[in-house]
């Protein structure tokens, strides 16, 4: 069929878009161990690959893929793990289903195409099996513990101590405490549970979780001598750990991000306003100066 000049570029840009998505997955099945995901992630780029070929029937021209995005999302998934990786992808590629269907009506083989694109993204959901993803409970367990306890803490501290180096002592000794008594609870309560989690693994990414964010908050009293500015700093990098996480498990899981993230920041926010508070009645009544 003749095509017009616009038409033609926009198959272009389709073709191109193709390519690049098949090198991604591609590539990722290369790097990823798990037969079956392999398996499946191969004949996802097989099927990318009769795309591009569909497109270059109409257009009779090769197109080269977008290297840049190949590298961006490869180095995306290895990095946030496959399933991250490709999620995001996706929601590129919904953009990608709008617009083979806005086309349809001239050829009538991009409204197939279309259907294929919904076909692959029930085919990643079925073949997502990634650890990180299986151990996102106790990692979400580690991490709202201890943005909801240490930053209450932090903000008690900060206005009973008024001391940096003391409020980061006491903060640090009182994290650790909390994040190996939240680790042997997550083995206890794993062991007793029917699943294929291993305690052990979800004990560890409890208790890393809470660890890692435990550093991030006492940071600041480590680096700055005004314990105002400490705090604001402590409350502002839980909001965004929160924020980041949030984003992730929404990607990745499918999971609305706006309604998580406003109930886990309101948590741990209005914990640490309330610990605030708490800690300027028990200086005043107690007469503590330190």
């Amino acid at each position: 069929m003749e095509l017009t000049a616009e038409l033609r570029q926009q198959l272009l840009k389709f073709q191109r878009t193709e390519i690049t998505e098949y090198h991604i997955y591609n590539r990722l099945a290369q790097s990823i161990r798990s037969p079956q995901n392999q398996q499946v992630l191969k004949q996802i780029a097989d099927e990318e690959l009769k795309h591009y070929e569909t497109f270059k029937s109409y257009t009779r021209q090769d197109v080269e893929p977008d290297r840049l995005r190949v590298n961006f999302y490869y180095l995306i998934s290895r990095i946030f793990g496959f399933t991250f990786g490709i999620k995001l992808m996706e929601r590129g590629e919904e953009k990608s289903r709008a617009n083979y269907l806005q086309v349809g009506g001239e050829i009538e083989e991009l409204a197939v195409l279309a259907s294929e694109e919904d076909a692959h993204e029930e085919a990643l959901i079925e073949m997502l099996d990634e650890e990180s993803l299986r151990y996102a409970g106790s990692i979400v367990l580690g991490l709202n513990d201890a943005l909801v306890e240490l930053t209450g803490a932090l903000a008690g501290y900060t206005l009973a101590l008024q001391n940096t180096r003391l409020i980061a002592l006491t903060g640090l000794i009182t994290g650790i405490a909390a994040a190996l008594s939240m680790a042997a609870s997550e083995y206890l309560s794993t062991r007793s549970e029917d699943t294929d989690k291993n305690p052990l693994k979800a004990s560890l990414y409890t208790g890393a979780a809470y660890i890692l964010t435990v550093a991030v908050l006492i940071l600041p009293y480590l680096l700055f001598p005004n314990y105002y500015l400490c705090l604001f700093l402590a409350l502002t990098a839980a909001v965004v750990i929160i924020a980041v996480f949030n984003y992730y498990i929404s990607v990745a899981r499918d999971e609305p991000f706006r309604q998580r993230f406003l109930e886990m920041a309101g948590v741990s926010l209005g914990v640490a306003l309330f610990s605030f508070g708490l800690g300027y009645v028990i200086r005043t009544f107690l007469g503590v100066d330190v």
